[in-house]
């Protein structure tokens, strides 16, 4: 079983790259966010998912641990095979997976190619009470000449208190038009920084995080 590899990038292709360890190229599938992190002739480092089937036995590679274990996580869910795995890693960082599944943001999963409004509900629905929170800092940044994630990458935790309170807040400004994902932002903030407020009060400051934001 390959749980990693490194060696010299050989082929960067649009899923997928050639690994070359000691002269053997190693067929790597992988997301367009993984990959944009190599260089063709440079030094790479992945971690690797093998999977194994009857006919054959594919390779999957990730730039940190983070990123493997959302493939994991992602693919327990039904009609989540590997591919549509890897079109999700495409479109979402592992940080903005995290907060699309806490503020339950179908329309986010529905940026990756595959994956329509029935299974962008089935995702948030499934993994509601299952997200990955491997530290940021497990990262293979040495190996793969990564930086860290910008401040718009960070997961926001969802604030101590009520959820029902929080769940009132985010119903309320997507009632007056705004995205559930900058809802859930809005309103964490709003509830962090006066967890004992009402909710009539949680509304009026996370409307003025969108004025702060204009």
């Amino acid at each position: 079983m390959i749980a990693k590899l490194k060696g010299i990038v050989d082929t960067i292709g649009e899923d997928f790259c050639i690994i070359d360890v000691n002269g053997v190229g190693y067929l790597v599938s992988a997301s367009s966010k993984a990959l944009g992190r190599l260089v063709k002739g440079g030094e790479a480092s992945l971690l690797i998912e093998t999977v194994v089937r009857e006919d054959s036995i594919s390779l999957y590679g990730f730039y940190d641990a983070w990123e493997k274990e959302w493939f994991s996580t992602l693919t327990k869910v039904q009609g989540v095979g590997a591919k549509v795995c890897l079109a999700i890693l495409s479109a979402l960082s592992p940080s903005q997976l995290s907060q699309a599944i806490s503020a339950q943001d179908k329309s986010s999963f529905q940026r990756a190619n595959g994956v329509g409004p029935k299974l962008a509900a089935r995702i948030v629905t499934e993994l509601k009470d299952k997200i990955v929170t491997v530290p940021i800092v497990d990262k293979l940044s040495d190996a793969m000449g990564s930086e860290a994630d910008t401040t718009e990458d960070v997961v926001i935790a969802q604030a101590s208190g009520d959820a029902g309170k929080l769940e009132d807040v985010i119903s309320a400004l997507v009632n007056l038009g705004y995205q559930r994902i900058e809802a859930y932002h809005a309103a964490n903030k709003a509830i962090a920084d006066a967890p004992d407020a009402e909710v009539g009060a949680l509304i009026r400051a996370a409307l003025k995080e969108f004025v702060k934001k204009d």
